[in-house]
């Protein structure tokens, strides 16, 4: 008999019964892959990568970098097999998302505390601790039961997939190797464009025919993740200020910056696969292969998976749930993930974290854990449990989320650079006198298991 189940093996739910087996529970988790297939995913590993391969900037002194440093003191399971199967990616952490997938399926289906359950669960279990963490393509049997549950319209937006291509089928005459500004040396592949190109491209793209989108409903996007083709109608420039900008490139072929420039990041530890940074797209694949050939260096691009769509539902989580990921209604239910309306994959895991200690938490029959007020986990909590209802909208970790530094503290520091480190700094060393005190208290009752 399971103490805790946990409804989704996607990177949150991993996560959740990670921690909570951790703490002593014993965990049935729950994921419906093979027995019934997504949209976006491909295999039956728990923890596959639908979208980009990058867990994106683990700069030191971004927000980014403060989520993941917390969950790393934390003893994430997804941090740890990140280590593992890092790729280069610069300044970002990127992995190879065939071996991290393998790696976490691996360490849930080895841990003693954890049974692996392939079926589709379409009713919520009241009768035991369950955290449902199905992510943004839960089935439509469980969204429905989902919805009555919180006594809410589901939520939606519509997110893309960017196009990976083989990394011998790229021009490497054109195509050169570099990061931008020199982060992380010559770890992106990247194609220069001139003026003129850039032209051809953009007018290509832009009359392009895209998959048409479900009937009857409002198309929403993720502002942080557009696909190319909706960004470009912005204007023409908008793609040389986004995810085409040139800035802190030199090519080297004539020692000057691009008009404009695609940059490919490896999507493997063999080096044989690069992902387009930045394209996602709802072209038809034909229009695709056609447009993106326009490229320069990717005119004979082989296309290993090409860009799609796919329809994200989250839930009202200020109306139901506490900052603990716990339904202020149900006690036996939580949360994590996605479904909260956080949006990234690393804010992902950390809300599966927070869910997985508190479950266990609730069956030692111990106070839950609120996450320290400084700490970026702390700030996606309060967003998920307090931010306005009336349009809420999935969010990314951002200095914006995070409890402002008093202008004491900040008295002589001038610079933002140096205010945000000053912000990690004291963020982090709140969490770790946060942490030493709560796994002082549940160290009796850690298991053997790591």
């Amino acid at each position: 008999m399971a103490d805790v189940i946990v409804v989704g093996g996607g990177l949150a739910g991993v996560e959740a019964a990670w921690q909570a087996a951790r703490a002593g529970a014993r965990v049935r988790l729950h994921e419906m892959r093979p027995v019934q297939q997504t949209p976006a995913h491909r295999t039956d590993k728990l923890a596959e990568i639908v979208c980009s391969n990058s867990l994106k900037s683990d700069e030191p002194g971004t927000a980014s970098y403060l989520l993941k440093e917390e969950l790393r003191r934390g003893g994430s399971l997804v941090m740890a097999a990140a280590a593992a199967t890092r790729v280069p990616a610069g300044a970002a952490l990127a992995v190879d998302r065939q071996q991290f997938a393998e790696h976490i399926t691996q360490r849930i289906e080895d841990n003693p505390q954890i049974e692996v359950v392939r079926e589709e669960i379409t009713t919520i279990p009241r009768d035991v601790i369950t955290i449902i963490a199905t992510g943004p393509l839960t089935s439509d049997a469980l969204t429905w039961e989902i919805m009555k549950l919180t006594g809410d319209d589901q939520m939606y937006f519509y997110d893309a997939i960017a196009p990976i291509v083989a990394a011998d089928s790229v021009d490497q005459a054109i195509a050169f190797r570099a990061a931008r500004y020199g982060k992380g040396g010559d770890d992106y592949l990247n194609c220069p464009f001139d003026k003129e190109q850039y032209a051809r491209f953009y007018e290509a793209l832009i009359e392009a025919n895209s998959v048409p989108l479900q009937r009857f409903e409002e198309t929403r996007w993720f502002e942080a993740c557009l696909p190319i083709e909706e960004l470009a109608r912005r204007g023409v420039d908008t793609l040389r200020y986004g995810p085409m900008k040139p800035v802190g490139l030199v090519d080297p072929r004539h020692g000057r910056e691009p008009y404009a420039a695609v940059q490919l990041r490896q999507e493997n530890l063999m080096a044989d696969a690069y992902s387009m940074v930045g394209f996602q797209n709802h072209l038809r694949y034909g229009e695709q292969a056609r447009v993106l050939r326009l490229i320069p260096g990717l005119e004979q691009a082989e296309f290993l998976q090409f860009g799609q769509i796919h329809r994200n539902t989250y839930i009202n989580s200020p109306r139901v749930l506490a900052a603990t990921m716990q339904m202020r209604s149900a006690s036996n239910l939580f949360f994590a993930g996605q479904i909260t309306g956080v949006e990234g994959y690393v804010e992902s895991v950390a809300m599966g974290w927070l869910a997985g200690n508190n479950a266990a938490r609730h069956l030692l029959g111990q106070e839950l854990l609120l996450a320290p007020p400084r700490s970026a986990i702390g700030a996606l909590a309060r967003y998920v449990s307090g931010a306005e209802t009336k349009n809420y909208q999935p969010v990314n970790i951002t200095f914006a989320l995070l409890e402002p530094l008093s202008a004491e503290l900040t008295r002589g520091v001038r610079r933002k650079r140096d205010r945000h480190l000053l912000q990690v700094k004291l963020a982090l060393e709140e969490w770790d006198r946060w942490l030493q005190t709560e796994w002082k208290e549940r160290e009796p009752v850690l298991t053997a298991v790591t």
